[in-house]
């Protein structure tokens, strides 16, 4: 019949009508992609970029090219989100570490520049008040001592030994014109005076003790505070990570592929960014064995300056120890006048008047006293030494081993979360399964076996490379400053560049000779301090206390010039 021409067999019709349901179930449907979607908006990025749901994904270059979340306005946003996080991961660990070392230079050298204006001014007030006016017109000697003394620390070209030696034969010409009053001195004659210090020692041990102290405790100082400064400059320049477009890829990889996936809760293998940051990491991890050395280095510097190399224990009591050495030239002046007149010959006597105006002018009534302990001035920036070393060798040994820590820092910051608990529920690259690949070691070298990073090993940093010819630098006079060597000032303010100067006596063997004994000092500071009362009231008559007055006035000339 013609109406039925064209139909189907009743029995296929059938077929087919009950076969469509099973036919539209089979067909794939497309994944949401809402929280992906919801994710990326709040990373700043719109919203639009992100489809709704699940499509094919052969437009990206490094996630997964099947069924994703990311258009390629999202892989290529992702890849710069991934370094920027991975940059502020190191910041954030390094800022810690910089700012320490930061606030520990700044309070070390608050307390170094406030100690020599404290021992300054100790000397300068104790001298006013004991001698007036003649000490006020000879303040100059002891002056020009602290400013050479504050000149040093602060960097400037000055050796300690001889700007000590020229204190000391300065201080040998006033004090000799004063206790020989009666005779003419030209300045010829007076050269040949200085030139008898060091064998006649008019001053006692002092000026050799005093010159091993300060000497020590100032090289000391001023190099561990550089070497804060060091360490601070090095984390600042080194924490400024750049990742390398492979290192870009393996960190988009790591971090943001699984969002394409919709895959947004699962964190990283723990092995598997691991494997990641060192890659990353790799020249910074070359920076740890000289971090290392250089942080063994600092503290035993910290061990010195606690110990023999105390520049608090060498400033505070200055004033008594350059006290003593007055009163041994006193005490000697006889004798030492008398060596110097057979060597450099008799000098011209003054007229009668002129003598006995000289020794009425210089007319010491007083003699030298130190301080009482209740009268000394308050601790330099309102801590001590001891207090400062102590905090700051606590933090030199947590700084160890930064480096190398690094990676493993950053997989276990709270932001990154890798997954540790479930090693089969993790993210391993390509998908939520188990990360298989043994953990790449430490440094640039290591990386060459790296399963998730490309990084060519022939191609190192300079800028770190140059971090770490500054470590060993600074390492090397970390080393002579512990041995008592004098050492170089380092400009701070300049990147050091890289030159290595010689190096010093190996920690372990330096000679156990250069250390001075504190103890043993004070003590005979303290004996002094006797023997001056003891002497003073002994003395009596005019011609004893002329002397006596001549000596003083002397010493104060030459020190405050």
């Amino acid at each position: 019949m013609p109406g039925r021409r064209g139909c189907l067999p009743p029995v296929l019709c059938a077929l087919a009508a009950l076969s469509l349901p099973l036919l539209l179930a089979a067909e794939p449907r497309a994944k949401s992609c809402s929280e992906v979607r919801r994710l990326y908006a709040a990373k700043g990025f719109s919203q639009s970029e992100a489809p709704s749901h699940e499509i094919s994904g052969d437009h990206l270059k490094v996630c997964s090219q099947g069924y994703t979340c990311c258009s390629q306005e999202m892989e290529e946003k992702y890849s710069q989100q991934s370094k920027h996080d991975f940059r502020n991961a190191v910041v954030e660990l390094s800022n810690h570490l910089q700012t320490m070392f930061s606030s520990r230079y700044k309070k070390f050298d608050e307390f170094f520049k406030e100690l020599l204006e404290n021992a300054e001014k100790s000397l300068n007030d104790m001298f006013v008040r004991t001698y007036g006016r003649l000490y006020m017109q000879n303040s100059e000697l002891f002056k020009d001592l602290f400013v050479e003394l504050k000149r040093y620390y602060v960097g400037g070209n000055v050796n300690l030994e001889e700007m000590l030696n020229e204190f000391w034969a300065r201080l040998l010409e006033r004090m000799f014109r004063l206790v020989n009053p009666q005779y003419h001195f030209t300045d010829e004659y007076l050269e040949c005076v200085s030139k008898y210090t060091e064998q006649l020692k008019p001053f006692g041990d002092v000026p050799r003790k005093l010159k091993l102290q300060v000497t020590r405790a100032f090289v000391a100082a001023r190099t561990f505070a550089q070497g804060l400064a060091v360490a601070r400059d090095v984390v600042s320049k080194v924490s400024a990570v750049n990742p390398t477009p492979q290192g870009t890829r393996a960190l988009l990889k790591m971090m943001y592929c699984p969002h394409c996936r919709g895959l947004v809760s699962v964190k990283p293998c723990y092995n598997y960014c691991f494997n990641v940051m060192r890659g990353c990491l790799a020249n910074q991890g070359d920076l740890d064995a000289e971090w290392n050395i250089f942080m063994d280095s600092m503290l035993l510097v910290a061990e010195r300056l606690e110990g023999p190399f105390n520049i608090e224990s060498v400033m505070d009591p200055i004033d008594v120890k350059i006290s003593d050495a007055i009163m041994n030239m006193q005490e000697n002046s006889m004798q030492v006048s008398q060596k110097v007149f057979q060597g450099c010959g008799q000098p011209k006597t003054l007229a009668q008047g002129r003598t006995a105006r000289s020794v009425s002018e210089s007319g010491f009534s007083a003699r030298f006293r130190p301080y009482n302990p209740e009268e000394r001035p308050t601790t330099a920036a309102g801590t001590s030494l001891d207090r400062l070393v102590t905090d700051v060798k606590e933090k030199l040994k947590q700084a160890k081993k930064f480096w190398s820590s690094l990676p493993g820092n950053i997989c276990n910051d709270e932001k990154m979360s890798v997954g540790t608990v479930n090693e089969n529920e993790c993210w391993n690259g390509s998908a939520k399964s188990r990360y298989d690949f043994a953990v790449t070691g430490n440094g640039l070298a290591s990386q060459v076996n790296n399963p998730e990073v490309e990084v060519d090993i022939t191609k190192p940093d300079m800028v770190i490379r140059r971090q770490i010819m500054a470590l060993r630098v600074m390492t090397n006079k970390l080393k002579n400053a512990y041995s008592g060597n004098d050492v170089d000032f380092i400009d701070i303010s300049e990147e050091s560049s890289g030159e290595e100067s010689g190096s010093g006596c190996e920690l372990q063997q330096c000679s156990p000779e250069f250390e001075f004994n504190a103890t043993e000092v004070t003590r005979n500071s303290n004996k002094s301090d006797k023997n001056v009362n003891t002497s003073a009231a002994a003395r009596s008559g005019l011609s004893q206390a002329a002397l006596l007055l001549s000596i003083l006035f002397l010493a104060m000339q030459r020190q405050w010039r």
